[in-house]
């Protein structure tokens, strides 16, 4: 059994964790959207202050994933996308399943709350971006009624192209 809950400070070793594992998983597949680098602990912890840290959990308690879902405003580089940029939207971010776990419904159970939050924040619109090299979630948002909205850059991210993907509800 699989359940979802917003994360706390003590989460965060856990999380680490699963960061030193999916980066090298990740790179080896020739996605390199994470490093060493991002998203780091300020990162997270951040996510975890503004309570927009979700976390996958399974039986026996063991974090297998985790995404940031927010309604903050989106970047200025976002409008590169096929959008509107001004149409209010959860989005997804920082998502990411435990190579130990991937295959287990971890990824799709959190776009399932990112759902539930839309809902309860009376929205109507789902946002995500993945890495252009991130095969798996490139099959995956498809398979959830995400539609292809283009490709961006992010200054943040240099080098890197980024597929963006919407859901409306």
């Amino acid at each position: 059994m699989l359940s979802i809950r917003l994360a706390t400070p003590s989460d965060l070793p856990a999380i680490l964790g699963i960061v030193r594992r999916v980066v090298p998983f990740m790179q080896a597949n020739g996605n390199q959207q994470w490093s060493a680098d991002y998203p780091n602990e300020a990162v997270f912890q951040e996510d975890i202050r503004q309570q927009q840290l979700w976390v996958a959990e399974l039986d026996g308690g063991a974090l297998a994933g985790m995404a940031a879902l927010t309604n903050n405003a989106q970047d200025a580089e976002y409008a590169q996308a096929d959008w509107d940029p001004s149409t209010p939207a959860v989005v997804t971010h920082r998502l990411a399943v435990d190579p130990a776990a991937q295959g287990q419904g971890v990824a799709a159970a959190l776009l399932q709350q990112a759902e539930a939050l839309a809902h309860q924040w009376g929205l109507n619109t789902l946002r995500v971006d993945t890495n252009s090299e991130n095969a798996a979630t490139q099959r995956l948002f498809p398979k959830l009624g995400y539609r292809f909205a283009g490709e961006i850059t992010l200054a943040f991210r240099p080098g890197l192209r980024f597929f963006c993907y919407e859901k409306t509800l």
